[in-house]
């Protein structure tokens, strides 16, 4: 399975958005979640522009993407979502060894990534560390993200 890469076009933020909140309605969170979310899951045009955003693509269906911000030293990784059908593909850790690629080109030492906690043990078995947790109380339930590390140094 070939699975080439390129920038994302402005004119693809809908599709996009669509493929973050499906694949975050992946993990079975209820919809009023995926609602109170949906601002962190939408993509703009302008943000597209503005972040450095990368899709994969399988024979021209885009099947999942990358957003990372360049903060010097720090990037940080603010988006990666595979489409549902292509999870377990290979495709979230070809995006993420892309992510890192990118980064050490550019010089950075290190990248960092809220996580899903659904997704922590697949940033971990790509080598990223807990260094933190953040909480956040939603509906009354406290949900503690973890915060990864990947060092680009070595």
């Amino acid at each position: 399975m070939a699975i080439d890469f390129r920038r994302a076009r402005s004119s693809e933020a809908d599709q996009l958005t669509a493929i973050a909140i499906s694949a975050k309605r992946y993990w079975g969170y209820p919809d009023r979640w995926i609602d109170l979310w949906r601002e962190q899951l939408t993509l703009t045009a302008e943000y597209i522009e503005a972040a450095e955003v990368v899709v994969a693509y399988i024979d021209q269906e885009i099947v999942g993407f990358y957003a990372v911000i360049d903060t010097g030293s720090i990037w940080t990784l603010d988006h990666l979502w595979v489409q549902p059908n292509s999870i377990g593909r290979g495709v979230g850790r070809r995006l993420l060894q892309h992510a890192i690629d990118r980064a050490k080109q550019r010089g950075a030492q290190s990248i960092e990534i809220e996580a899903d906690p659904n997704a922590e043990g697949f940033y971990q078995h790509l080598g990223t560390q807990r260094v933190s947790v953040n909480r956040y109380e939603i509906e009354g339930h406290v949900r503690e993200l973890p915060m990864m590390r990947i060092d680009l140094t070595d």
